[in-house]
């Protein structure tokens, strides 16, 4: 995350003694509008100068959205939004993820009862700001300059109920001159090891440089094109990555940002491990609940279930499955 200069009215000389204490009880105990309302007053700042000092950190936040998630009648929630949380830790000289974690603390209070099967938001909350990091030190802009057009996966499920890997085709178009590389993100489950997964160039590309956090199971890496692509450009090619490295899985989940073209997934299971019932499933958001719950039927030679959705929308689709013993 940029860092900004402090402007002077960040900290004011002296805190207000009530309001500190209200401060410091609210980041302990929460919930998160409460905290940050408690921070915004003891700090002195009206929401304008906040939305000022998010601008200078590269962060934009409208005035409205302060204004509703410090009275509770909403949360952040997009990639956008929690960036933004963490600036309001810098920028209202705040513990480091104070606000952050209790964003993710009353949100998985809020949702572990309608969506157990699922990752907590808590680690997404989390995963999003390795992703960040991870993308910084590839020097990949969150915005790669492509445009998806289609992209299917298909997923593959181990005799021992893992996820053995995945391969992925896409069809993009560059909306900006010089694009020579996409970057591919996987993320594993929990408990994986994202350092002894590999990744396969399988058409159109070779492999670059990779990162990975251990704690999260986030694995990045660089598919080049070997060529630099124009303005309305557009592209096939296809990659693999090999997992295995984790427990049982229960599912498999794609975020969206901007709206794109035609997604299908596809999952295999091996003859030795099927699963009882499989379902498909969308959100939102990461802390929205689950919607559009639809089965899936295996189909009967090839033990695979799949979904196509004709133009994504920014949010999750995923397919999730049930074992027959939990």
């Amino acid at each position: 995350m940029p860092h900004a200069t402090p402007h002077a009215d960040v900290v004011p000389a002296e805190l207000d003694t009530e309001l500190d204490s209200e401060l410091d009880t609210a980041l302990r105990g929460g919930p998160f509008h409460v905290a940050l309302r408690a921070a915004i007053a003891a700090r002195g700042l009206p929401l304008q100068r906040v939305q000022h000092h998010l601008t200078r950190y590269g962060v934009k936040v409208g005035v409205t959205s302060l204004s509703y998630w410090q009275q509770g009648a909403r949360r952040p929630q997009r990639p956008e939004s929690l960036r933004a949380v963490r600036a309001l830790e810098e920028i209202l000289h705040l513990p480091e993820e104070s606000l952050i974690r209790l964003l993710a603390e009353t949100t998985d209070d809020r949702t572990s009862a309608r969506r157990p099967e699922g990752r907590s938001y808590r680690s997404l909350i989390e995963a999003s700001g390795v992703l960040e990091r991870l993308l910084a030190e590839l020097g990949a802009p969150l915005d790669g300059g492509l445009h998806m057009l289609g992209h299917h996966e298909r997923v593959r499920i181990g005799a021992r109920r893992e996820l053995l890997g995945r391969e992925s085709h896409h069809i993009v178009r560059a909306h900006r001159d010089g694009v020579d590389r996409f970057v591919a993100v996987h993320h594993g489950d929990p408990g994986c090891a994202p350092d002894r997964m590999t990744v396969h160039a399988l058409e159109n590309c070779r492999t670059g440089h990779a990162r990975w956090h251990q704690e999260t199971g986030i694995l990045v890496a660089e598919l080049l094109f070997d060529t630099r692509l124009r303005t309305g450009d557009t592209f096939l090619f296809r990659y693999g990555v090999e997992d295995g490295t984790a427990g049982v899985s229960r599912e498999y989940v794609r975020g969206f940002g901007p709206a794109g073209g035609q997604y299908a997934l596809q999952v295999r299971f091996d003859e030795n491990a099927l699963p009882v019932r499989c379902h498909r499933f969308a959100q939102h958001s990461a802390a929205a609940p689950r919607s559009g719950h639809q089965d899936l039927p295996l189909t009967g030679r090839h033990h695979s279930v799949h979904l196509v959705e004709p133009r994504v929308r920014a949010g999750i689709l995923g397919i999730g499955w049930e074992w027959e013993d939990g």
